[in-house]
């Protein structure tokens, strides 16, 4: 009777262990991703939007490119993922990887490398030869114009982890854009920085509006930018406008898509009204335009 009755237990034990055995093969199953990515053209300075679609609805995802972390956000499809890179306007041609990692509720990981490839690009250069003072700032400035770089490149260097732009971005003026992304100049043959915005031809005093909704993160007058206003959209996308004339937001303000964030101007270091739009996305200098092609009106 006592050997029957171990029998039994062994029996029962057995029979309730492999329901759970097989529910945890069940919890467990493989996520699988399938990763494509569109840009207006892979080259330096453009925007590449990396689409994830994950085998399970319900998965965290990561990646990073170019040293950067890839933020995601889900679109209207709970197992499809977005993410914006930028390839930053000096990184050299050749094949990159990017490292995307998805984590499902219950633990399971899944890692996968996705590859672009980069293609060479040759930024114009212009030669002039202008007044000295305008090639070198006076001595007094020049802890003004480091304590400016400084506070301007910790802003970029954050990447907000809320989204607040959805759709498409508009042009911040209706001016006409100018082919001036990436163009390095030479002013008395002394060579520049490569410009890291697009210029926008406009007239002083032109409303300037938000290409996409965002938070107020700066606004200021600096030495070479003049009156200037730095949106943050989230997930490490800044819009930089500079050269006002009026500032018409406060930092810290949300403003709307389409809303009046300041006027045209010819503050700082230029020789005539216009607008500079830069964009930033996780630091790296991508040209605005080719973030309105790939998210149109």
């Amino acid at each position: 009777m006592i050997a029957r009755r171990v029998t039994s237990a062994i029996v029962l034990v057995m029979i309730l262990a492999v329901p759970a055995f097989l529910t945890g093969l069940v919890a467990r199953r493989e996520v699988t991703l399938e990763i494509t990515h569109r840009a207006r053209t892979l080259q330096p300075g453009e925007v590449v939007v990396l689409e994830v679609q994950a085998s399970e609805p319900h998965v965290s995802m990561r990646a990073t490119a170019f040293g950067q972390s890839v933020r995601f956000y889900q679109t209207e499809l709970d197992d499809h993922w977005r993410g914006l890179i930028g390839i930053d306007l000096t990184v050299a041609a050749g094949d990159y990887p990017i490292a995307v990692r998805a984590a499902s509720a219950d633990g399971a990981t899944v890692r996968e490398t996705h590859t672009i490839a980069v293609l060479p690009k040759d930024f114009p250069t212009r030669r002039l030869n202008v007044d000295p003072s305008f090639v070198s700032p006076p001595p007094d400035v020049f802890d003004r114009i480091q304590r400016e770089a400084r506070q301007v490149a910790e802003i970029f260097r954050v990447s907000s982890g809320e989204r607040l732009w959805s759709g498409s971005f508009l042009a911040p003026v209706p001016g006409e854009a100018t082919s001036s992304f990436g163009r390095r100049s030479v002013f008395n043959g002394q060579p520049r920085s490569p410009h890291s915005g697009t210029d926008f031809r406009a007239g002083a005093g032109v409303p300037v509006r938000a290409p996409n909704a965002g938070r107020v993160i700066l606004t200021g007058d600096l030495y070479f930018s003049g009156k200037v206003v730095i949106l943050d959209h989230g997930l490490g996308l800044y819009s930089y406008f500079a050269h006002l004339s009026a500032i018409d937001v406060s930092e810290g303000e949300t403003v709307r898509r389409g809303e009046v964030v300041g006027k045209v101007g010819a503050t700082g270091r230029v020789t005539g009204a216009h607008l500079h739009w830069t964009v930033r996305l996780n630091d790296a200098r991508v040209d605005p335009l080719s973030l309105m092609t790939l998210f149109p009106e």
